[in-house]
């Protein structure tokens, strides 16, 4: 195995495995979004859209900065969806030599000057350019959850077995079971992109790729590079066997914001003349912009129109810069997201906070909230409710769109409140007692009480109470609809500032009065707790 390879081979494990500590609540000494931090792409049109700059920025900058010493290294060795590309080329037997001309290397460079555009306005496309975002949703929501339905299956196929040989800690082995929404999506942008290998072996990498643009931007003239001594015969095999198209028909020049330092051609070369190292040489004419301007600026345009279309539509969220909101009902963001416009702003759509929900309850988003919306994730209760004691996906967050909230502020991040549909409510409806809601509410915010012509208790909900963690809607027993639904109401989302401080500055009270440690188990004794700390069994 090449050294490319291994170091493929170790980044991509490392990826997979970061994503699985996460997704089993493991911990270790690399923090859990390491690779979101490297997307130069992504950091440059999020900071440009949200106009922000945060410290997880400088693993991306440092990138760049590395990307002027040794080429497009990241590229070649450590980006997953590089590594996962050349995996799938390898399946796809993917040959040919590079493309005649440099036309189609130069829509990479649209692509980036689009999205850009579009940040200018405000609208961050991260989720469908981006790499690394874009593999992380890819393996988190569809990869993984995958390979989780086929090992339970295994496990059920595999009972008879563990029965006959005895094995009791298989047989009652359970394996998280994660179900998302809109994961033909994911799937069938990953594969439009796997399938350029069909034309070229790393189409994607060397013509679409927006941070393939930006490395290839600051290796035009890298420190260490290739170099070709008078031993060459010009016999042109390593113009035939280099991925990118980096070498052209003459052998020794060579596009260094193309090559991607896989070092193919030093190993294809017959007469050993190619070498990686220090030192001048002389490089194929680089791509010149000046016949490209037009190409440019129409795809400014294109980014700064699609932005003002998209942002003046009905579907998109004003958030607080409108006089009127326009807030879908089962719009319920995690705890501790930011304002509306500012989140979408932020967000990657990369699903890392999707993964280590407990509950499973954040899904992607679909169009209701427009294209800015798309694939953002939102609570769904009746997928499963949002435990109050767990604070995962602000501690995941790449970018801050959802605020890393400690266990105590978290409690009071009210997501919405909870609302009684009388006409479908057992209680109401039907005049039949029911108690679900009451019993599962960990902040007791619903109360029953005696109203005339009624013999059973109805429920009435306490909106200071609420906090909008759908364990009443997730619990209550009518099917379809249930009885008792939460809306994005009174939802509490700041850009700073103490959440615990605020909520009790506008009356509410948000205090944990009984455990909940998972959403099948029985009503548990009641508990009431002054402070924003956790009652006992709830675990950080």
């Amino acid at each position: 195995m090449t050294l490319q390879r291994t170091v493929q081979v170790i980044g991509l494990t490392l990826f997979v495995g970061l994503l699985v500590n996460a997704g089993f609540g493991f911990s270790g000494g690399l923090p859990h979004d390491l690779f979101l931090r490297l997307d130069p792409s992504a950091a440059l049109v999020t900071g440009v859209a949200a106009r922000f700059w945060q410290g997880a920025f400088i693993a991306a900058l440092a990138v760049l900065a590395v990307t002027f010493i040794l080429g497009r290294f990241f590229c070649g060795y450590l980006c997953p969806l590089g590594t996962t590309i050349d995996g799938a080329d390898a399946c796809l037997n993917a040959r040919g030599p590079a493309l005649a001309t440099t036309g189609w290397r130069r829509w990479k460079y649209a692509v980036l000057v689009f999205i850009l555009a579009a940040a200018l306005m405000g609208l961050s496309l991260v989720f469908v350019t981006s790499p690394i975002p874009l593999v992380t949703r890819f393996y988190a929501l569809v990869v993984f959850a995958s390979l989780q339905q086929a090992a339970d299956l295994l496990l059920a196929l595999a009972a008879p077995l563990t029965q006959w040989f005895d094995l009791p800690g298989l047989r009652y082995l359970q394996l998280p079971l994660p179900r998302f929404q809109h994961q033909w999506l994911t799937l069938a942008l990953m594969l439009l992109i796997l399938a350029g290998g069909l034309w070229r072996p790393r189409f994607w990498c060397r013509c679409l790729c927006p941070a393939g643009a930006l490395m290839a931007l600051c290796a035009r003239r890298p420190l260490f590079r290739r170099r070709v001594s008078d031993a060459c015969i010009e016999c042109g095999l390593c113009s035939r066997r280099c991925p990118t198209g980096a070498i052209g028909a003459d052998p020794r020049a060579t596009a260094h914001q193309e090559c991607l330092v896989c070092q193919t051609c030093r190993r294809a070369c017959p007469a050993q003349a190619i070498t990686f190292a220090q030192g001048a040489q002389d490089a194929e004419p680089g791509l010149s912009f000046s016949p490209y301007r037009r190409g440019l600026l129409l795809a400014g345009a294109g980014g700064l129109g699609t932005a003002a279309l998209t942002l003046s539509g009905a579907g998109h969220l004003l958030g607080d810069t409108g006089t009127r909101r326009i807030i879908p009902p089962d719009l319920l963001r995690p705890p501790g997201a930011r304002p509306e416009d500012r989140f979408l702003r932020r967000c990657y759509r990369c699903g890392a906070c999707l993964q280590v929900c407990p509950t499973n309850t954040l899904q992607p988003f679909g169009l209701a909230a427009g294209l800015p919306g798309l694939l953002t994730p939102v609570v769904t209760p009746q997928i499963g409710p949002c435990d109050p004691a767990c604070n995962n996906c602000g501690q995941i967050c790449p970018t801050g769109a959802i605020r890393p909230l400690s266990t105590a502020e978290r409690v009071w991040a009210k997501v919405g409140t909870a609302q009684v549909l009388r006409h479908k409510c057992l209680a109401w409806e039907f005049d039949r007692k029911c108690l679900v809601c009451d019993e599962v509410c960990p902040f007791d915010a619903i109360e029953l009480r005696r109203v005339p012509d009624l013999k059973a208790a109805v429920p009435f909900v306490d909106e200071k109470r609420c906090s909008g963690c759908g364990f009443c809607e997730h619990h209550c027993p009518v099917e379809a609809r249930p009885a008792i639904v939460v809306e994005p109401m009174e939802a509490l989302r700041l850009e700073k500032g103490s959440y615990r401080a605020h909520a009790r500055r506008i009356g509410l009270d948000l205090r944990i009065r009984r455990t909940r440690l998972h959403p099948n188990e029985s009503a548990p004794p009641a508990y009431d707790i002054e402070s924003g700390a956790l009652p006992p069994g709830f675990s950080d």
